[in-house]
């Protein structure tokens, strides 16, 4: 062997042994860690979580609401989103037919005085084409029509001379007619509200308003609606979407928003007097943070409905007189502050107060329980936020003492300057910092008002557009919260909804389209904290070389029969463990009948659901035979995990 072939084999041989390291190395890496998680139970050293906990935040973004959980299927239904100089754009309104037949055009003849445009439509044709000339709305990127369902029209027309509209629902293309009828119109000079129920007669997921006639002359249309039957007990909402919010069992609704509370300028910001009434009066506005038109029919009063009707606290966010790029000087704040008081009186006040009379007229004459308002949202840093956030704070103490004040500022760290009871706490990060944030409230101040972490989530480069990965991060500052609940009082996910059309924001906990939905892997692990608001809390400590991968917290909770200690823990880690859940001071004993366990994973940490496959990230629930004051469990690799352990005659020993 000469020197260069001796070389040769000593590069094979370390080679080898490199490669056999790194197998040892990879087996090491994977191998299977240990871990206890003691929970004691006892009662004296249990902690009740606040009744309030785990909630919802909607803001309409994404279209949310319009084209979203608001179940109008008409997009533009009053023509008012090109402005109210016209003509105007009309869009998505088109027409059928071409400018030789049929000529539209906005004007400012409609019979509503907060909303003055309406759509002028002159007929060219003697001789119109089969099936006639007018005009179409494909909705919220089409609508969904269901073979059976019934859907109420609505539209207010004016026409000089007598004419026959055919009214039809058809596919995007107008060859496949799901639902028509012909609606006689009187000739005058007024307008006239026409109604009529449309009875579909097969399914298309794209389908389109359409109204034509085949009558040379004129005619004027304006808000034209035309709403499902069956929304969520008659309310408008869309019922599909409604029952993924109650099975997070939220115990308060933060509401309009966000960003689209403010505006980027004060003149396009959530106004609630513009958003109450009747729905044809509303002006509508152009929502200029997430850069889109909305009619209002999802209005402050709808809003305080949807809160009733999922059984949540209304939490309403009002503007403060700052929008991202102007301001109102606190010395002019009052008309502002007079504004916010009135919206109370339309919430709270008696049906026969001045605004309280005008919610009655809408069919809601006892008072709606707003007992949290946010003033402002992040304006901490604004020049005049604490001038304006004393003027309103005070204005309400001394009308609704009763009322708890959010604060934007962040006491989590630093006390706050000036009186609150609450104050907001907002997240948006990297999965590895929000789960090194599970420990963010443990040195909290203990006095002064309590956390309200309205907005948390993971998002950017490892959430995509919801991955198992930001679910695990997000579970393990839940477990947080749950053991810091004596300073944290309530806490929302952020966005709630996304339309799969408008994207503006990712990710979110549920996507749809005009007739589907899923929930990302966030969603579903906010359902493993459903019980926790107003359960009991105990002490726990994890005993593990591998703990710093580890999150948890225990619980007490009871359903309509039973009661549980349930313990939650994160495995953040690549690794599987053998837990042992060792269980101390407890009122009863462990049933193994009943008992379950809750896995949330996937065999890829970055794994999404999706339409095509909505249920490839959700949690699997079993059965936990073994289960004991001392029970052995496996937690996969990147996983949550939620045991259920049943109590025996739990309730007869508290009752006892």
């Amino acid at each position: 062997m000469d020197s260069r072939e001796a070389s040769l084999s000593t590069i094979l041989c370390s080679l080898l042994l490199f490669c056999l390291g790194c197998k040892c190395i990879a087996s090491e890496l994977h191998a299977t860690q240990t871990a206890v998680l003691k929970v004691d139970a006892s009662p004296q050293l249990a902690r009740q979580i606040p009744d309030t906990l785990f909630g919802i935040f909607f803001e309409e973004i994404n279209h949310a609401g319009a084209g979203g959980i608001w179940a109008e299927l008409v997009s533009n239904r009053g023509f008012e989103a090109g402005g109210p100089h016209t003509p105007s754009n009309i869009d998505p309104w088109s027409i059928i037919g071409d400018d030789s037949s049929v000529f539209v055009a906005t004007d400012r003849t409609s019979c509503f005085s907060r909303n003055t445009v309406a759509l002028r439509m002159e007929v060219l044709c003697d001789n119109c084409p089969a099936g006639g000339v007018g005009i179409y709305n494909p909705g919220f990127w089409g609508m969904n029509i269901e073979d059976g369902k019934t859907y109420n029209l609505v539209m207010y027309v004016k026409s000089p001379e007598y004419v026959e509209l055919a009214v039809s629902l058809t596919s995007s293309d107008g060859s496949q007619n799901l639902a028509s009828v012909t609606i006689p119109v009187s000739g005058a000079s007024n307008w006239t509200k026409l109604e009529q129920k449309l009875v579909a007669q097969g399914t298309n997921r794209t389908s389109r308003l359409q109204i034509t006639t085949n009558k040379k002359g004129v005619v004027w249309f304006d808000q034209v609606s035309l709403m499902p039957t069956d929304t969520y007990k008659g309310h408008g909402f869309r019922t599909e979407l409604i029952s993924m919010m109650l099975d997070l069992k939220p115990r308060f609704l933060r509401f309009p928003g966000g960003c689209f509370v403010e505006g980027e300028w004060l003149r396009n910001a959530f106004r609630w007097r513009e958003s109450i009434g009747p729905w044809e009066e509303r002006p509508g506005h152009f929502g200029d943070v997430w850069h889109y038109w909305t009619d209002d029919g999802l209005g402050y009063y709808e809003f305080l409905q949807l809160s009733e009707d999922l059984g949540a606290a209304p939490i309403w966010v009002f503007n403060n007189g700052i929008s991202h790029n102007d301001e109102v000087d606190t010395a002019a704040i009052a008309p502002f502050v007079k504004d916010v008081l009135d919206s109370l009186e339309f919430a709270r006040g008696s049906a026969e107060s001045t605004w309280g009379s005008v919610r009655a007229a809408m069919g809601h004459p006892e008072p709606f329980p707003v007992k949290y308002v946010a003033i402002g949202n992040e304006d901490c840093g604004k020049k005049f936020y604490r001038g304006n956030y004393l003027k309103f704070y005070n204005a309400i103490r001394e009308a609704y003492p009763d009322i708890q004040m959010i604060s934007n500022c962040d006491a989590s760290s630093t006390p706050l300057d000036h009186p609150a009871d609450l104050y907001d706490f907002h997240v948006y990060t990297d999965s590895k910092t929000l789960f090194s944030m599970k420990n963010t409230f443990d040195k909290s101040s203990r006095n002064g008002p309590k956390a309200f972490v309205s907005e948390y989530a993971v998002w950017r480069s490892d959430a995509g557009r919801g991955s198992l990965l930001a679910s695990l991060a997000e579970a393990a500052f839940l477990t947080g919260l749950e053991k810091n609940s004596d300073i944290v009082q309530m806490a929302s996910y952020a966005p709630l909804f996304v339309n799969n059309n408008d994207q503006t924001w990712n990710p979110d906990a549920i996507v749809f389209n005009s007739w589907q939905q899923y929930g990302t892997p966030s969603y579903w692990m906010q359902t493993l904290f459903g019980d926790s608001s107003g359960a009991m809390i105990h002490p726990i400590t994890i005993t593990s070389s591998y703990s710093s991968s580890l999150a948890a917290s225990a619980i007490t909770w009871q359903d309509s029969e039973n009661s549980f200690l349930r313990v939650k823990i994160v495995n953040f880690g690549s690794d599987p463990v053998s837990l042992t859940i060792s269980l101390t001071g407890l009122q009863a004993p462990v049933n193994a009948v009943g008992s379950t366990a809750t896995v949330l994973t996937s065999s890829n940490v970055m794994d999404e659901n999706s339409f095509s496959n909505p249920n490839k990230v959700v949690p699997v629930k079993s059965q936990l035979p073994n289960a004991a004051e001392q029970t052995q469990v496996t937690l996969a690799p990147h996983s949550f995990s939620s045991f259920d352990l049943a109590l025996a005659q739990s309730k007869l020993v508290a009752e006892m």
